[in-house]
């Protein structure tokens, strides 16, 4: 299988459908950015902490697989020089939306995270890596290429699917993913073999300190880990040394 264009059109069409991963920022969000208000959210509820990320104004940041019109506009007002990078050109034609809609310089570049050699090394301050891991059969090259085009001292900032760490409620969750989820999609769903990839790439995801270990080996030091809704999604930031 062709893993990007498979995601491509997958992610096509979820931007089709309203996904709201795919629904970009209000007026009133980019507006509070611009005021220094600002927060990323990876999960529904809770923002990643705000003193993971650097002062924003005049930094050079990349949002890796990061479409949608969602985190590149908001790091935009809030001072950043932003690339949005995105494999779905649905995509990014949210981030092209907002950034003509409110004023925002954006470069906008489509292409696969597995190889970012559009970019020379050492372009960035920050990178911003959404939960897009389990896309990729092995996420490794993802971030050493991350490590090649930070400057030192720079940041990888990444959420991932995780298992819970409650072990009742990890044992509900692994249950849902295992036969729930493909079940109901193949019921209300004509992208069912989607759904049953990402429930098993979820499962065969690495935990957390394995994750920590490959982030050490890419270059990354200081890594540090923070679990959100419940544990299912986990917070990863590293600096690259």
């Amino acid at each position: 299988m062709d893993v990007r264009d498979y995601n491509r059109r997958a992610w096509n069409r979820q931007v089709e459908k309203g996904n709201r991963w795919t629904v970009p920022v209000s007026p009133e969000v980019t507006a509070a950015a611009r005021r220094g208000e600002w927060q990323i959210f990876l999960t529904p509820t809770k923002p990643v902490p705000r003193a993971w990320f650097p002062a924003l104004p005049g930094r050079d940041v990349l949002c890796l697989a990061s479409g949608g019109g969602q985190q590149g506009p908001i790091l935009a007002a809030a001072g950043a020089r932003v690339t949005v990078y995105d494999n779905s050109p649905r995509q990014l034609d949210q981030d092209r939306m907002v950034a003509e809609r409110d004023g925002l310089e954006i470069e906008i570049v489509e292409g696969d995270m597995r190889d970012l050699s559009a970019f020379p090394a050492a372009s960035f301050d920050l990178i911003v890596h959404p939960v897009s891991n389990t896309f990729v059969p092995d996420v490794r090259p993802v971030w050493r290429e991350a490590h090649r085009v930070l400057r030192p001292g720079g940041d990888l900032v990444i959420a991932e699917f995780a298992a819970p760490t409650n072990r009742a409620f990890r044992t509900i969750y692994t249950d849902y993913l295992v036969a729930a989820l493909p079940r109901m999609a193949r019921l209300v769903s004509s992208d069912a073999p989607a759904y049953t990839y990402l429930a098993e790439s979820i499962l065969a995801w690495p935990d957390r300190a394995t994750l920590a270990t490959w982030m050490h080996e890419a270059g990354f030091g200081d890594v540090k880990v923070k679990d959100l809704s419940g544990g299912i999604v986990a917070v990863h930031r590293g600096q690259r040394r």
